[in-house]
């Protein structure tokens, strides 16, 4: 359009400035010829060399050739005028160039996918697949509810979950790995929105048999006592580790761990078996609760709580079947506790 409104205002420029004017004309041509030459390919195959190091593992992710993957690569930094990469030993390290593209071409390849999911005349009578990642009290206890009422509602939206920690969950949608995450606890990246979802409460809990259960029937557990106790907690990077600390370190101001574990639930396990105490998840114990085999510890300190939210990328477009996925978790109204 620009080139034709050139070409239109030629005839009543001064004589002397035609020439001028074909050269401009002829750049914007070349500019407008070059952007149409940026292919998603390119873009998709810039993505998965800066996620992955490597132009050999790129093309495992592309199913391409590693040589047909480098030619690409090249003909995008062609394209550009810039190099997008520095060699870093046997690694491929984003520039400041690489870095200002990378989250542009992940918006272009998210609004592309978009559009093919919205548009393709098939879609709607054909199975969708959302890639959603959940930490791990949130994959297993809540999140079976809402699969099962989506399920109900939109028999044709399958869901691949991934159940990670909240670290790993906010890095998979930063990186586009998956539609969606559900974490635990606050999110600390730029460029995800945060929807809050569901409220929880953090309980200490101790073995019946534990010397601090039988101490709290007397009286509530002090500061002194939650000092000198055995805590066991979650790796670095658990969303429940970071709520944990968020609540008590304000208190206690020092929670050395005699033991971390990866999962939540082995925690409780070796709590029950009197390994030490620990600060968990209500839903996540209730079970144990009910079964008398845990006891929820009365202390000084005030009641714990903390959100789980819904996390996407910013500026994302949610395809229909997402927002389905989105409906269904708020159907969940009540907050996860008693």
């Amino acid at each position: 359009m620009l080139t034709a409104l050139l070409k239109t205002r030629r005839a009543h420029l001064p004589v002397g400035s035609n020439h001028w004017l074909k050269s401009f004309v002829g750049f914007i041509d070349a500019q407008v010829a070059f952007m149409l030459h940026l292919t998603l390919r390119q873009f998709e195959i810039f993505c998965a060399v800066a996620q992955s190091g490597t132009t050999v593992a790129a093309a495992e992710t592309v199913a391409l050739s590693q040589s047909a993957t480098s030619a690409a690569l090249q003909q995008l930094e062609g394209g550009l005028g810039v190099q997008l990469f520095e060699r870093v030993g046997k690694r491929l390290v984003l520039n400041d160039a690489g870095r200002a593209l990378l989250p542009q071409a992940l918006a272009v390849l998210e609004q592309a996918r978009g559009i093919e999911q919205a548009f393709s005349a098939k879609a709607a009578n054909m199975p969708v697949r959302l890639r959603v990642a959940a930490s791990t009290t949130i994959g297993t206890y809540a999140l079976p509810e809402v699969l099962a009422r989506l399920a109900a509602s939109h028999p044709l939206v399958r869901v691949d979950l991934q159940i990670a920690n909240t670290q790993e969950v906010g890095e998979a949608v930063l990186a586009m790995e998956v539609d969606m995450g559900l974490i635990e606890g606050s999110s600390h990246w730029q460029g995800l929105e945060v929807e809050p979802w569901l409220r929880d409460e953090l309980v200490i809990v101790a073995s019946p048999r534990d010397p601090l259960a039988q101490q709290a029937k007397t009286k509530p557990l002090g500061v002194a006592a939650l000092r000198k106790a055995a805590w066991l907690l979650r790796e670095p990077g658990s969303g429940t580790r970071e709520m944990v600390e968020h609540a008590l370190l304000p208190h206690l101001h020092q929670l050395p761990a005699a033991a971390t574990l990866g999962s939540s639930e082995a925690i409780a396990r070796c709590v029950e078996q009197g390994l030490g105490i620990s600060c968990l998840s209500r839903v996540l114990v209730q079970s144990q609760l009910q079964a008398q085999v845990l006891d929820i510890l009365p202390t000084t300190l005030p009641r714990m709580w903390r959100n789980f939210s819904l996390v996407q990328r910013a500026g994302k477009r949610r395809s229909p079947a997402l927002q389905a996925f989105v409906d269904a978790c708020g159907a969940s109204v009540q907050p996860i506790t008693d």
